[in-house]
């Protein structure tokens, strides 16, 4: 084999760069070789995201994940020596008269975990939020902080940059095999036909990882899903005191929140349209703005009933369809695989807490930080989802 390397990561988009920093962050000494096929990142989920950060999630893990994630990058520039852009504007995610239980039961696990969030009904929220229609609404919960979205391109330029400079070795090419020897993966083959020994690899791959994973003979529910964004511009933008709107989450899945001089929207397609994308397929679907994007905005915010639309950009996420949430640790199967995806749309937010902690359980044995045993790959074999209720 032409080279060799102590742990070959697959992916080098934000969550393989956070993990390859953290490695080195936790006092492996090894070698660590990055395998990137998209060096420009144009494609990358990383790169094509809303990139929001939010504590507004059901389960306790993934809270605690952002809420580690929201530190890092509040300590950035500190660290890096330029800004992660991040801007605590907060979430507002409204519930129906159908969706309040869940709501509720929500608030309250944000509530244990230490969450800055209010919960409030119609009148509360049209006092908190002018321009908002509650028409409809029985609720909603606000992000009084600790929310709101960031720069992924700022951020994953500093950690790569940081991380060429702690000796992590960046490789172009396209991971096309596995070398494999009594349940453990031996070597690695490159698409250009490259060979790479080494000692273990950790998948962060994204949208690919399910791909990635079969290469070793393991099996992985991870598949590529494509999200549209909306840019608009509106004339007589939404504000209140406080500024300009949080990111909002109507109650029929349309998001949108301020971005530049506009804004940006999105809503998941229909559960009976939205199956794996195919890899090559980045076209935005602007027909899902004028069938549901623009209805919902302009009923919920009458600001928005006239607005120009300003473009659009597709991108592919890394869908778990077990149970939407993220696969981290060793792969049941392959000893010495590791998996680092399966976000369903909040990796890139949650990318800081997680790497650190696979980086953790790699170097020390254990998880330090954040337990994240509940992330374990191995409950998809055995049938325990981790669901999580606020998939936005």
């Amino acid at each position: 084999m032409s080279e060799s390397f102590d742990i070959v990561i697959v992916g080098g988009a934000i969550m393989g760069a956070m993990a390859a920093r953290f490695l080195a962050e936790e006092g492996f000494g090894g070698r660590i070789g990055v395998v990137e096929r998209d060096t420009g990142f144009a494609r990358a989920a990383t790169a094509l995201s809303a990139a929001g950060i939010r504590q507004q999630f059901s389960t306790p893990e993934n809270i605690r994940l952002s809420r580690a994630s929201l530190d890092f990058y509040r300590q950035f520039e500190t660290r890096f020596g330029v800004g992660a852009g991040l801007v605590e504007r907060g979430y507002l995610i409204l519930a129906s008269t159908e969706g309040l239980a869940t709501l509720t039961a929500n608030h309250a696990v944000q509530l244990a975990e230490g969450a800055d969030i209010a919960l409030e009904g119609p009148q509360a929220l049209k006092a908190r939020h002018p321009w908002l229609n509650v028409d409809g609404i029985a609720a909603g919960a606000t992000g009084l902080s600790g929310e709101g979205w960031f720069d992924p391109w700022s951020v994953l330029g500093a950690v790569r940059r940081v991380g060429r400079q702690r000796g992590i070795s960046e490789i172009r090419g396209e991971v096309a095999g596995f070398a494999l020897a009594g349940g453990r993966i031996a070597g690695v083959r490159l698409a250009d036909g490259t060979a790479i020994a080494c000692g273990a690899v950790i998948n962060a791959a994204g949208p690919g990882a399910g791909r990635v994973a079969a290469l070793a003979g393991a099996e992985l529910p991870v598949e590529p899903r494509k999200r549209t964004v909306f840019r608009f511009r509106c004339a007589a933008p939404p504000l209140t005191a406080a500024g300009p709107m949080p990111l909002t989450v109507d109650i029929t899945g349309v998001w949108v929140r301020p971005e530049g001089d506009g804004f940006i929207a999105g809503v998941s397609p229909p559960t009976s349209e939205d199956g794996p994308a195919d890899p090559g397929d980045f076209a935005p679907d602007y027909g899902l703005f004028e069938d549901r994007v623009w209805p919902a905005l302009a009923a919920r915010v009458p600001a928005f009933e006239a607005v120009r639309m300003a473009g659009a950009w597709a991108g592919h996420y890394d869908y778990n369809r077990f149970d939407q949430n993220a696969l981290i640790g060793r792969d049941p199967a392959v000893a010495n695989l590791f998996h680092l995806t399966g976000f369903s749309g909040h990796g890139v937010q949650q990318a800081p807490a997680a790497a650190r902690a696979l980086a953790e359980l790699i170097v020390h044995g254990v998880y330090r930080t954040i337990d994240c045993a509940a992330f374990a790959p191995g409950r998809v074999g055995e049938r325990r989802p981790l669901t999580e209720r606020n998939v936005i």
